[in-house]
């Protein structure tokens, strides 16, 4: 079993004896009788998400992109970590260079289980990463900073994305539990 992929949980349960058993047990103290206890191990596979955001279309929420990140990578993980970097270049490459782009992110979002984006600086990439995420049913929930943008009404009309305004950073967190079913 691959121990990245699983987050590992521990409880423990009683297991009552059978009628028959608890007759003549009557007089028995459970509570301090361990063998009757066992642990069961619960495992919650990690999911894989595509973060996406803003590289080419400008770089101001570069920090809340790496912040996202960090709190996701604690309990999953982000194939596109890179987006969070604050040096990453936005200057334009060789064909060369974006074709190996274009085949390394459509692998990684075909590969991923959900598709989390911070939309708040528009970018034709991130739009085109909304679209080939939807076209292949995997989930796509955007965020965006209300009082910083309007989103597109292509992605606030599309019923199959999910949008989340918020107004503080504070607000992203308790929101990307829920999509992880971390809560």
């Amino acid at each position: 079993m691959n121990s990245a992929l699983f987050e590992k949980s521990i409880s423990t349960q009683i297991v009552p004896f059978i009628p028959h058993y608890q007759f003549v047990y009557v007089s028995f103290d459970f509570s301090s009788f361990s063998l009757i206890s066992y642990q069961r191990k619960c495992y919650r596979m990690k999911k894989k998400v595509y973060f996406a955001g803003s590289i080419r279309g400008g770089r101001e929420d570069a920090a809340v992109y790496k912040r996202m990140i960090d709190y996701i990578n604690k309990t999953d993980i982000v194939l596109t970590e890179h987006i969070g970097l604050g040096n990453l270049s936005v200057k334009t490459r060789t064909k060369e260079d974006d074709v190996h782009i274009y085949e390394r992110d459509t692998e990684w979002i075909r590969a991923s289980d959900v598709l989390i984006a911070e939309c708040t600086n528009p970018s034709h990439g991130v739009g085109y990463e909304l679209a080939y995420a939807e076209a292949r049913n995997i989930p796509v929930h955007i965020f965006y900073d209300k009082s910083k943008a309007n989103v597109s009404a292509m992605l606030n009309g599309n019923t199959r994305f999910k949008l989340y305004p918020y107004e503080r950073e504070a607000e992203i967190y308790p929101v990307l539990d829920n999509i992880l079913g971390n809560k």
